[in-house]
């Protein structure tokens, strides 16, 4: 059997990582300023993360939620503490697409509506109703598309109004910070806007942080920045540090009831202990903050670059917007620079998303060697 070749971009074979480096097969050491789209967000082989991973192993590994998994509450209580958000529930998955399929089904259930409301560029993954609510038609099969989803303007105040006014909305679902889009970052009074219009008509409002969750912004929920409370919040990426972790918390407003939900792999041993090693890093370091500082360090000095049009982001979600397609540029950051950066938008938005514990070591690395290829 062989591959079926849609991947990878990169003809590099990495086969070790610490912190913020990886290595390939011939011993090259990389910078990540990539974290591998936004998962690695306490670094790679974390002593910490190792350690919770290696000896829940040695015990258990697996077993399904038919029987009670304690490490399961464990890490619900570290997120309720990371996020502020201890009265809400938590269900866990294996993936962000399955985080925010379940909570596309969740809201249907709550109002047994069928109208969702998603905004241009988003991006929620490639599953069933995650793909449907994704704009993005090359990765939309036919049999993935419906007639449910409403795509809207980001921040157009008077098309949500106006979505809402002619339709009976059963949720909306919004990055707070669009990452495969384009670092596009969702207003506060949109946001403020979206929670008065569910409130209003009884809607869910779905906060989709796959990417820009987990603390990266600089605050646990990039939706947190505009001071409003969704409905339900989805998890993915930088949960789990590499390993498959997904999560939906939810609102206290929702009752759950035997079957409503289900996962196999979802929560189990394993993952369990990954993300609750990831969630003691956080709360032992003061990642969240780490994230804002170095964020907005990082942000201060590309903004003295001459060649960028635009710097936009919060804390280590950051775009860098030029104006010509920037394949060229990223693939002379890996092989002249030895640093992973990625791309976003239209091929034209350079994407950082490093770990969330870099240092300005690691920024100083990157910034005079952005700004060499720039000059050239």
């Amino acid at each position: 059997m062989k591959m079926f070749d849609v991947y990878p971009l990169y003809d590099i074979d990495i086969v070790k990582a610490e912190g913020s480096y990886v290595w390939d097969s011939n011993g090259t050491k990389y910078l990540d300023m990539y974290g591998g789209h936004a998962v690695i967000s306490v670094g790679h082989t974390n002593p910490h993360y190792v350690e919770m991973v290696t000896n829940q192993i040695k015990n258990i590994g697996f077993y399904s939620n038919s029987v009670i998994i304690s490490q399961q509450k464990e890490l619900a209580g570290k997120l309720g503490k990371l996020s502020g958000k201890e009265d809400y529930q938590l269900f866990l998955v294996n993936s962000g697409a399955e985080a925010n399929e379940n909570a596309l089904k969740l809201a249907s259930f709550h109002n047994g509506r069928k109208k969702i409301i998603a905004f241009d560029k988003a991006f929620h993954g490639r599953t069933s109703l995650a793909v449907a609510v994704t704009d993005n038609p090359g990765i939309v099969a036919p049999v993935n598309q419906t007639d449910n989803v409403i795509f809207l303007p980001l921040n157009d105040k008077a098309a949500l109004d106006k979505a809402f006014a002619e339709n009976e909305i059963c949720a909306v679902i919004i990055e707070g910070i669009q990452g495969v889009g384009g670092i596009r970052i969702a207003d506060k009074e949109f946001l403020v806007q979206i929670r008065e219009l569910c409130d209003r008509y009884d809607a869910v409002y779905i906060a989709d942080g796959i990417q820009c969750g987990c603390g990266r912004s600089g605050k646990y929920f990039s939706h947190d920045w505009a001071g409003v409370d969704a409905d339900i919040y989805t998890m993915a990426k930088g949960i789990g540090n590499g390993f498959p972790v997904g999560a939906i918390a939810i609102s206290p407003k929702f009752t759950p009831k035997y079957g409503m939900l289900g996962t196999t792999f979802g929560g189990n041993h394993l993952a369990c202990a990954a993300a609750i090693a990831v969630a003691d890093e956080m709360l032992e370091k003061n990642l969240i903050r780490n994230a804002k500082d170095m964020g907005d360090y990082l942000m201060d000095e590309l903004k003295k670059i001459p060649g960028i049009r635009e710097v936009r982001g919060k804390g280590l979600i950051i775009g860098i917007e030029m104006d010509y397609d920037t394949a060229a540029l990223r693939k002379k950051l890996l092989f002249d620079e030895k640093i992973f950066v990625g791309s976003a938008g239209n091929k034209n938005v350079i994407r950082l998303l490093p770990a969330l514990n870099i240092t300005k070591e690691h920024a100083d690395i990157f910034l005079p060697a952005f700004r060499k290829l720039l000059t050239e």
